[in-house]
């Protein structure tokens, strides 16, 4: 009887669920798509049936859930709906991809196929396979952007549902969102998606914190509207009177983006200045948008004074991802700075919904225009298709400058060139062309020699000086930030290290010749690990570069030096094997796993101590390392290493007072006389704490340093940051790599 009732709820969910989705399609269906999408459904249904999620609720949902976001937040037709709703069916179920292309043609199975390749992206045990497995995914991209738009949509709706999975997944789940797949959403202009995309990976990544931030915010609701409210009225009527048709918008920050502010400005959450912007979205014809636009920013600066560090405009000049809007900082009521952000209905549905929608795929057969995105693709695809890139680069590089935002520079004869922020002239000589790249020795901007490692800004004309006798060199990796700058670098580098290599093979051979050992890879090993090196044709390069001293290469004292050394630290192990680990901890300060006995240690990037979120990480040879879960390496080792993420807990009923922790903390403030020595007694002589080092910097009457210190737990450290707190009005202290509440 139960189970009826049962089966009678789940039928009602996936009707209701259904339904909702063809009222989302309805503004894109033509004659006869009503069909296709029941029999794609129909279809998943049979596939999915008897197929349960972690919640308990039927599969079925999560493909009708990620068909909706596909229709209703990104703005894709029919095509992708279908598509969507059979995204997981080819991998987890015995559908093949014949029967989806007989039932809905060779468009739908190739996007299909496409979604099947990358499911896995990041589930290889190998960080280099998964790499690979990341181009690969652009490659689809390139060839069909609804493959990661539907992508997208499956990993926001599995991020809305994430709280049914494992401690464990949630991490690893987050970790990938967060490196990964909101930068890619915001590339493709999917700026609602990456915001929600960034506060629900944060949300599990740093719960305390944005637990923190969200209270805060519902807190301060009512008086930030009131604000709001006060501020738009008098450009309202304004407006009103200048008969535009528009609306005004005020809405809070997201609350990763307010975290990250607060980390990187190291401020409380009362002084961030910007938790709001106000939106302003105007009706205009097309060819009116540019002129109503300045118009509005004149009625907004004629009553509030702009600050003229802070406009933005990309109107003029659209940002890759064909974003579009005119930003502006300008002075409020009550002397508080205030972001708005002016535009169009159209462009304000290219920034919510994504320009990639817009661009190329409603799910008709047109022929991709070209335009700024057509532009960043044609770059990716040139670094993918370069034979020589390795993936961990071409991932790290990606990472680094197809995600950032840009800067417009000119050539001598006037032609326009997109950049990533902070390229230099080096970036610039590559992106013409390799040979001017490889040749520059720097360069004239706006008719000034500058040097090869200038940073250009927006505007500049910019002139490449070059020289026949210059090649790239090693250096020039540190300051080049382009995927394609850096990555012909490393081809040059990589050939010409290949030829130093093979004289190194050579006085090697003669070496081992005249000391009458055979010349094989056994013999080989012990000098790789004598001089800690990765490869043997690293071996092989430092000795003939010389960074291996010849004269003193005698290896049979190398192997009598190795075999002494093994036999020294086999002793200090057995010495150690019952030692603690680090400073004072109890051997079972925190559980692993189910209560797993695996030697662990404590992360000396973040410092753990007892109170924190932590996790484990296995490593290779140095046991189990515990990180807190906001560590700054936590995201790329869930992202990268989910399968070695263990869970881990404070075993709260082993710790005693008694046991030190090490922790670091930063303080800094007004410089004053002997404002260092009362900081230093609170700690040492009213707490009695344990000082491991102490480092103070003070330059133009303020004084900045850090105190590394021994701790029982956060409660500990917290009484000993008010200490100092309420010691002086002068003075601010946190932990380092934490949020500051106060």
């Amino acid at each position: 009887m139960q189970e009826q009732k049962d089966i009678e709820i789940d039928n009602q969910q996936i009707v209701k669920a259904y339904r909702n989705l063809l009222k989302a399609c309805s503004r894109t269906l033509e004659k006869g798509d009503k069909k296709l999408l029941r029999e794609a459904f129909n279809l998943s249904l049979e596939a999915h049936k008897n197929m349960r999620r972690k919640s308990g609720e039927p599969y079925i949902l999560h493909p009708i859930a990620v068909a909706q976001i596909c229709a209703d937040e990104i703005g894709l037709g029919t095509t992708s709906v279908i598509c969507a709703l059979l995204h997981d069916t080819v991998e987890d179920t015995n559908m093949t991809l014949d029967i989806v292309r007989l039932n809905f043609g060779e468009k739908v199975a190739r996007i299909i196929d496409g979604l099947t390749k990358i499911s896995g992206i990041f589930d290889q045990q190998d960080k280099s396979m998964q790499a690979e497995n990341f181009k690969k995914m652009l490659l689809t991209l390139s060839d069909d952007v609804r493959v990661i738009l539907i992508k997208l949509a499956d990993r926001l709706h599995n991020m809305r549902t994430l709280d049914s999975m494992s401690v464990k997944s949630q991490l690893k789940i987050a970790g990938e969102t967060l490196y990964v797949y909101a930068p890619l959403a915001h590339r493709l202009g999917l700026y609602a998606i990456k915001t929600e995309l960034e506060d629900l990976a944060t949300k599990y990544l740093e719960a305390d914190n944005y637990n923190f931030v969200k209270d805060k915010l519902q807190e301060t609701k009512i008086q930030r509207n009131r604000y709001i409210k006060q501020f738009i009225e008098p450009i309202q009527s304004t407006l009103e009177e200048q008969g535009l048709k528009f609306e005004i918008k005020g809405r809070p920050k997201s609350i990763h983006s307010i975290l990250q502010k607060m980390k990187k400005q190291d401020i409380s959450f009362e002084e961030v200045y910007d938790l709001f912007a106000v939106r302003i979205i105007i009706d205009s014809e097309y060819d009116n948008e540019k002129s109503d636009c300045w118009k509005v920013y004149s009625v907004v600066t004629d009553i509030y004074k702009p600050n003229p560090d802070r406009l933005r405009d990309w109107i003029s000049s659209p940002k890759g991802n064909g974003y579009e809007s005119l930003h502006t900082t300008v002075m409020g009521p009550k002397g508080k700075w205030v972001e708005v952000q002016i535009r169009t209905l159209r462009m304000d549905e290219i920034a919510e919904k994504g320009y990639a929608a817009h661009w190329k795929y409603k799910d008709k057969d047109a022929q991709p225009t070209q335009s700024s995105l057509e532009g960043w693709l044609s770059k990716v695809r040139e670094i993918l298709e370069n034979p020589e890139s390795n993936a961990l680069d071409f991932l790290d590089d990606f990472k680094l400058n197809f995600f950032t935002d840009e800067i417009f520079v000119f050539t001598p004869k006037g032609e326009l060139r997109k950049l990533p922020t902070n390229a230099t002239i080096l970036d610039f000589a590559f992106d013409i062309h390799t040979e001017l790249g490889s040749k520059c020795i720097g360069g004239k901007v706006n008719n000034k020699l500058v040097p090869i490692n200038h940073p250009l800004s927006n505007g500049d004309q910019v002139e490449i000086i070059t020289s026949t006798k210059q090649i790239p060199k090693e250096d020039w990796l540190h300051f080049a930030i382009t995927a394609k700058a850096k990555s012909k670098i490393r081809d040059y580098l990589k050939h010409e290290k290949m030829r130093v290599s093979s004289m190194g093979k050579e006085i090697l051979e003669r070496k081992f010749k005249q000391e009458k050992i055979t010349f094989n890879s056994e013999n080989l090993l012990p000098l790789l690990n004598y001089f800690k090196l990765p490869t043997v044709s690293e071996l092989y390069y430092q000795i003939a570069s010389e960074k291996i001293d010849r004269t003193r290469l005698n290896i049979s004292e190398i192997y009598e030096y190795i075999k002494a050394k093994k036999l020294e630290d086999q002793q200090l192990k057995s010495v150690q094997k019952e030692k603690k680990i680090n400073g004072n901890f109890a051997k079972d300060a925190v559980l692993i796993g189910d209560d797993i006995d695996l030697p662990y240690s404590f992360a000396k990037c973040c410092n753990p101590i007892p109170g924190d979120e932590i996790f484990g990480f296995v490593t290779v040879g140095e046991g189990v390392k515990i990180h807190r879960t906001n560590c700054s390496n936590a995201l790329g080792l869930m992202s990268n290493y989910g399968y070695r993420i263990i869970k881990t807990k404070w075993a709260n009923e082993h710790i005693d007072k008694d046991h030190a922790f090490v922790t670091t903390i930063k303080v800094s403030g007004i410089d004053s006389m002997g404002i260092v020595s009362s900081i230093t007694n609170i700690i040492s002589k009213q707490l009695q704490i344990n000082m491991h080092s102490i480092i103070v910097n003070s330059k133009e009457g303020m004084f900045e340093g850090s105190i590394e210190l021994e701790v029982s737990d956060t409660e500990h450290l917290e009484e000993l940051i008010n200490k100092i707190k309420e010691s002086s009005p002068l003075i601010k202290v946190s932990r380092e790599d934490a949020i500051v509440n106060g």
